[in-house]
This record gives C-alpha cells, sequence and structure tokens, in this order.
C-alpha cells in the first residue's frame, strides 16, 4: 500500500516509516522540517534498506502542495503525525496551536475526499482525557476536559473525525491516543532529536547527559504520587511504531472510526525515568525541581486491552529499553 505520512520525518514518523517500509509498504512523507531534519530520510533508508519513500518538503496547512502530493502519487491511506505538540508552548501560544493543527487536518481531509482516499490513521493523545478520574484510562472514558490548547486540538481533530464518518460511511478512520513515547530506534541513527530547547522529558534528559545543558528541571514534586513528580505511561517510539502498522491492516478490512489507546498500562514517575536513565546508562543527571507547568496533571496511564484485542498488538519493550536506546542514540548523534 502507498501511504501518505504528514511529519513523517518527525520522532514518532520517521520510526512508523521504517516499521511500514519493512512491512512492504510504500511511503510519501510530507514534512515542512520545523521539528525535523531531512537527513532523517537518509537514515530511514539506511535502516530498511528500502528506497521505497519520497519526500516533499511542504507545509500540510498549504493546500496546493498537498493536492500536488495526491496528484502526483497513487496515494491509498493517510498517517497524520504532522502539528505542534508542546503542552507549556499551547498555553502560551493557543491561536498559533488552533491554527496549525486545525487548519492543517481540515485541509488534509479536503483533499483527500477530492482524491477518494477514505482511510486515515491519526496520532491523537491521552491528554484529550483532561485529568482523568481513575487510572488505568480506557477508551470509553469521557473526553474534551482538555488542560491546555495542545489537547484541545488533538480533541476537536477527533471530532472532526467523527463528524466526517458520520457524514460518509466510506471512510475508515484509526484515532491512536498515545501516551508518552521516549526511546529510539536499535541502530542508534534515529530517535527525539527536537530543534532548541527540548519540551519533552527524555531528550532534555539526554542533552544534559551529554553535558549541552546544565541540569534537567522536574516540574513539580507535590503531586498525588507515590514520589511527588507526575506519572506517565512511558511507550517505546518502536512499539508505538509498530501499532500504526496494526492500525492499518484493521482500516483496511472494515470502515468507520476506531480509537485505541497506545500504552504500556504501567505508570512511572520523572524520577523513576531519572534513576533507570542514570543506573542503565552510568551517567550523571544533575537536576532541579521547579515549579509545575500550567497545564499538567497528577497521573495519567492507559488500559491498552482494547488494542491487544481488536489489532493483536501490544507494547514489548521495558522503561530500560527505553532508557538505554535513548542514550544510545544520543551518543550516535553528539
Amino acid at each position: 500500500m502507498k501511504i501518505l505520512v504528514t511529519g513523517g520525518l518527525g520522532f514518532i514518523g520517521s520510526h512508523t516509516c521504517v516499521e511500514l517500509l519493512e512491512n512492504g509498504h510504500e511511503v510519501v512523507v510530507v514534512d515542512n522540517l520545523n521539528n525535523s531534519k531531512k537527513d532523517v530520510l537518509d537514515k530511514i533508508k539506511k535502516i530498511t534498506g528500502s528506497d521505497k519513500i519520497k519526500l516533499y518538503v511542504e507545509d500540510v496547512k498549504n493546500i496546493k502542495a498537498l493536492d500536488n502530493i495526491f496528484k502526483e502519487n497513487n496515494i491509498e491511506c493517510v498517517i497524520h503525525f504532522a502539528g505542534y505538540k508542546a503542552v507549556g508552548e499551547s498555553v502560551k501560544n493557543p491561536i498559533m496551536y488552533y491554527e496549525n493543527n486545525i487548519v492543517s487536518t481540515i485541509n488534509l481531509l479536503n483533499v483527500m475526499k477530492k482524491y477518494n482516499v477514505k482511510k486515515i490513521i491519526f496520532s491523537s493523545t491521552a491528554t484529550v482525557y483532561g485529568e482523568p478520574k481513575s487510572c488505568p484510562v480506557s477508551e470509553n472514558f469521557s473526553t474534551g476536559n482538555t488542560t491546555n490548547p495542545y489537547a484541545t486540538t488533538k480533541y476537536m481533530i477527533e471530532r472532526i473525525l467523527d463528524d466526517l464518518y458520520k457524514s460518509d460511511n466510506e471512510w475508515s478512520i484509526a484515532i491512536l491516543r498515545y501516551f508518552n513515547p521516549i526511546g529510539a530506534h536499535k541502530s542508534g541513527l534515529i530517535g527525539e532529536n527536537p530543534n532548541g530547547i527540548p519540551n519533552n522529558l527524555m531528550p532534555y534528559i539526554l542533552k544534559v547527559a551529554a553535558g549541552e545543558l546544565p541540569k534537567l528541571n522536574i516540574f513539580g514534586n507535590d503531586y498525588n504520587t507515590h514520589d511527588g513528580t507526575g506519572v506517565r505511561d512511558y511507550i517505546h517510539v518502536v512499539d508505538l511504531a509498530k501499532g500504526h502498522v496494526k492500525a492499518i491492516e484493521k482500516i483496511s478490512s472494515e470502515n468507520g472510526v476506531k480509537v485505541y489507546n497506545l500504552g504500556t498500562g504501567i505508570g512511572y514517575s520523572v524520577l523513576d525515568i531519572v534513576n533507570t536513565f542514570i543506573e542503565k546508562n552510568k551517567v550523571e543527571l544533575p537536576y532541579e525541581i521547579t515549579d509545575r507547568r500550567p497545564g499538567d496533571v497528577d497521573e495519567v496511564f492507559s488500559n491498552p486491552t482494547k488494542a491487544k484485542n481488536e489489532l493483536g498488538w501490544e507494547a514489548k519493550l521495558s522503561i530500560d529499553d527505553m532508557c538505554v536506546d535513548s542514550w544510545n542514540f544520543k551518543k550516535n548523534n553528539i
């Protein structure tokens, strides 16, 4: 199958491209390089030994560019990663997030409709659950009581996709709600390497461990958790990427809107990650407790049973793998 991957050179996108190619798919990537680097394309080719991947350096908000991509390629399915994703930044600049994330998705869906491509996997997030009343979090929990604009854009797009299917039952849609992807490919060639100061925990840890930043800021130690730091469901990015391959199989066999949590079902705190990273990689990692970030919640971890039962997918890699693979990537890219 020929699959368009928006944001395909980013952290999750690049690992998903690897899994797609290794499972016999052809890949067309559109990426504006806002939070990614062009050389990732060559690394994907090196890992997979495949050249069945094409790159367009374009913005998904540019509907003319999208139209051209669909005109030039026989796209059969879309995986939509492209979007801004930093919680703190979204609180400071909500309009930028609403414009970028929602306009790009609407443009993409309009072009898909024009070319009669009605299979899409949407990169959503556990933050659509807001502050859940209990954990683990299942797909039937209420959504929409979001705590930051980033999460609200994802929730809005989920609603748009749901309404789209109601208007036309030929659509086949998988909404994948990610928990907290970290880790890197075993090769050390691709991983999370954001431009500028990182917004997420692991790339920040990596920059501190490599001496590029003086210390890690841990945002709050007064949460209602076992050690006071926020608890999340960290999942290895390779496990997450494999979930997209399974989702393609699902939407290729039946129409409708399918929603799946992709997580491990285990909650680890920020300090759990920090201490495991130090122990497994034998590195120093100075840190300081600072104020909470606006929009963060105490704990969120998944119930991944539905994905296991319906997709035949489950996370296999451990917190040790996540920490070791992340550091291996960083050491290869200093």
